[in-house]
């Protein structure tokens, strides 16, 4: 009787073990959960959030302010993650030095109403330049460039396109490596450019960013606070060409 116990528990426990067998199928069930329950998770977001998201970063919001205008809510985490993934798919920032890789082609969102006056945001591509890759030109502003720093930058960009004019960015690196130094830099900046740079997850690496308005007035402020001017990358765009 007492062995008949001890087997019978032995394959109690034997039955157990199986539950958590990887090659029954039981786990294997649970990943393929969890893949489903993302995909859902993801398709939610991206059909409640995602277009809004990218269609105010186009406007010119940070993601603290794209948060606070959500009809829907969203993590934090997600709505940065949306926006630095837009702005490297638009070509606001790229990931390799400018002319080491194809441009990207310039997308805008055009609105559209749907049946019912339901507003969606349709993608649009055009080409870039006309199909014309730019020949891009690198500089480096030395620190006896530091008194014309401000006249040289500002002229350097109003001669060249600013779909073909980057900086690179150091952010990610400082934030990690010194974090004081980064908050001593951002020190110049008012409200709204502060929320975009520590809006945006900068990775730990050189990044460039394209010279627009925003970035142009951040840059200006930033040098004035002790933050060594990035490369500056100028592509030949319509008014380089003239």
């Amino acid at each position: 009787m007492g062995l008949g116990k001890a087997e019978k528990g032995q394959g109690a426990m034997k039955k157990k073990e199986s539950a958590y067998d990887p090659f029954h199928g039981e786990i294997e069930g649970d990943v393929e959960q969890g893949y489903f329950k993302n995909a859902l998770s993801g398709f939610v977001f991206e059909s409640a959030s995602g277009a809004a998201i990218r269609h105010l970063a186009d406007l010119g919001y940070t993601v603290k302010q794209i948060m606070e205008k959500l009809t829907y809510p969203a993590p934090y985490e997600k709505i940065q993650e949306t926006v630095w993934k837009h702005l490297a798919d638009t070509g606001v920032l790229l990931l390799k030095e400018p002319g080491t890789e194809l441009p990207k082609s310039n997308v805008t969102y055009v609105k559209e109403y749907g049946k019912y006056g339901r507003v969606s945001l349709r993608q649009v591509t055009r080409p870039y330049h006309d199909g014309e890759l730019p020949e891009w030109k690198k500089y480096q502003f030395q620190k006896s460039d530091k008194r014309d720093f401000p006249s040289l930058f500002i002229k350097m960009c109003m001669e060249n396109e600013e779909e073909t004019s980057y900086i690179s960015c150091d952010f990610g690196l400082l934030l990690k490596k010194e974090p004081e130094k980064f908050a001593r830099v951002l020190q110049g900046l008012d409200n709204r450019q502060k929320d975009y740079i520590i809006g945006l997850p900068w990775e730990e690496r050189i990044v460039y960013h394209r010279l627009n308005q925003r970035m142009r007035d951040i840059v200006l402020r930033m040098c004035e606070n002790s933050w060594k001017c990035g490369d500056c990358y100028f592509g030949r765009g319509d008014k380089g060409a003239k």
